[in-house]
C-alpha cells in the first residue's frame, strides 16, 4: 500500500492527514487537527479516503476552532453506527482476501486484467443516492457503484495483490456536460505507470462484454477524453501496452480491417479493434463502414457499428436485419453526464 497523497502534501497537511487517518481508523467522534482553512482540511480528508479506500464509512466532517488556537476539533460524520460499521469491514476484508487468493499466482499484468474484469463483469455502474456508492461496500458489496466507489474497489484490490496504483480525479467541465468530477486508477506494472479506467470500460460493455479500452493507457490516450487532474499523478508514458494492440487488434492498415471483417462474417462473431492508422477521420470511417457493408453483404448480412471516437475503439454486429443506424458514437461513462441517467 502507497500513500502517495499524503506524500503531495506540506508538514503541517502531513499533520493533520495523520490525525485524520488516526480518528477515522479508530471510529472517535472528534479528534484534534492542525488549524487549516476548511477547504484544505476537506481537501485532505477527501485525500486520506484516497490512499486508504478500507476507510469506507465517512464521507463527511464539522469542525469547531478558537481563533486564538492553532489547532481544531474535527467532527467526523459516520455513514453508519460503530457495530455497523466493524460488520462491514469484517466482510470487506474477507471480499478482498477471497478475490486476492485467486489470483496469487498471476503475473501483474494478470493480475490487473483479473481486477479490471471482475469490475467488468460483476458491478454495475448507477448513480445511486447512496453515499456508499462512492465507497468499496458500493462495488464489492452491493455490486453496484459510480466511478469512485469502483476507482477505490481497484484500488483496494490491487493494494491486496501487492500491485502499485491510486486513484486519479479529474475536474468536472460544465462546458463540456461533464457534470461531476471522475475518478479512474494510475498503476504501475513492471516498472512503468498506466492509466487504467474501468469505470469507463464498465459502461461500455454494458454487462454484455468487456471492453478493454481504457485498460494501460499513456497519458497521450486518456486525456483524449477526460478532463484535468485535480492533483497531479506519475506521468504515463507508454503506449506500448494498450490491450488491444497487446492483443494484435490494433490495425493500421485497411486491408487488415478487411480481412479480419471477412473472418469475423464468416465465423459469425463480432468483431472489435482499434484503429492507429492515423487520425480517425469521416473519410477513414466512412471508408470502414464501406468495407463492413460489402463483407457483410457477402453472407447476407447487414453491419451494425458503434465507435468510441476519442479511443478509436471499432465494434461491429454482423446481423441479418438492416440497422436503422448503421453507425452508432459510443459516450463512455454516460451516468456522469449532464442529460443522462
Amino acid at each position: 500500500m502507497n500513500h502517495y497523497y499524503y506524500d503531495l502534501l506540506n508538514k503541517e497537511g502531513q499533520a493533520a492527514y495523520y490525525a485524520i487517518k488516526t480518528g477515522l481508523a479508530t471510529l472517535v467522534s472528534s479528534f484534534t487537527v492542525p488549524k487549516l482553512e476548511g477547504r484544505t482540511l476537506s481537501d485532505i480528508y477527501f485525500m486520506v479516503r484516497l490512499d486508504h479506500p478500507e476507510i469506507f464509512y465517512s464521507n463527511t466532517f464539522k469542525y469547531r476552532y478558537f481563533q486564538e488556537s492553532g489547532n481544531a476539533t474535527l467532527l467526523p460524520e459516520y455513514l453508519f453506527d460503530k457495530k455497523k460499521i466493524q460488520d462491514h469491514q469484517k466482510a470487506m476484508k474477507a471480499r478482498v482476501e477471497k478475490l486476492a487468493r485467486q489470483a496469487v499466482k498471476f503475473s501483474e499484468q494478470e493480475k490487473l486484467l483479473y481486477i479490471h474484469d471482475f469490475i467488468c463483469q460483476n458491478v454495475r455502474y448507477d448513480k445511486l443516492k447512496k453515499a456508499y456508492s462512492h465507497e468499496i461496500i458500493g462495488p464489492l458489496g452491493q455490486g453496484v457503484g459510480v466511478c469512485e466507489g469502483i476507482a477505490k474497489s481497484v484500488k483496494i484490490l490491487c493494494d491486496a495483490m501487492g500491485i502499485w496504483c491510486i486513484v486519479a480525479i479529474s475536474e468536472n467541465n460544465p462546458e463540456k456536460k461533464v457534470k461531476y468530477r471522475h475518478a479512474w486508477n494510475v498503476v504501475k506494472i513492471e516498472g512503468k505507470y498506466y492509466h487504467l479506467d474501468a469505470t469507463f470500460d464498465n459502461t461500455l460493455g454494458k454487462g454484455e462484454m468487456i471492453r478493454y479500452d481504457y485498460f494501460c493507457l499513456s497519458d497521450k490516450q486518456i486525456f483524449r477524453d477526460h478532463e484535468n487532474l485535480v492533483w497531479k499523478v506519475p506521468a504515463c508514458e507508454d503506449g506500448e501496452h494498450f490491450y488491444y494492440k497487446e492483443k494484435k487488434l490494433s490495425f493500421t492498415k485497411m486491408e487488415d480491417v478487411r480481412k479480419r471483417a471477412a473472418q469475423a462474417v464468416k465465423k459469425g462473431k463480432m468483431l472489435l479493434f482499434h484503429w492507429r492508422g492515423g487520425y480517425m477521420t469521416r473519410e477513414v470511417v466512412k471508408e470502414m463502414l464501406e468495407i463492413f457493408e460489402e463483407e457483410a453483404v457477402k453472407k447476407e448480412q447487414h453491419a451494425k457499428v458503434s465507435l468510441n471516437w476519442a479511443q478509436a475503439v471499432v465494434r461491429v454486429r454482423f446481423e441479418k436485419e438492416i440497422p436503422t443506424e448503421q453507425l452508432q458514437m459510443e459516450e463512455a461513462n454516460e451516468g456522469e453526464r449532464e442529460g443522462n441517467s
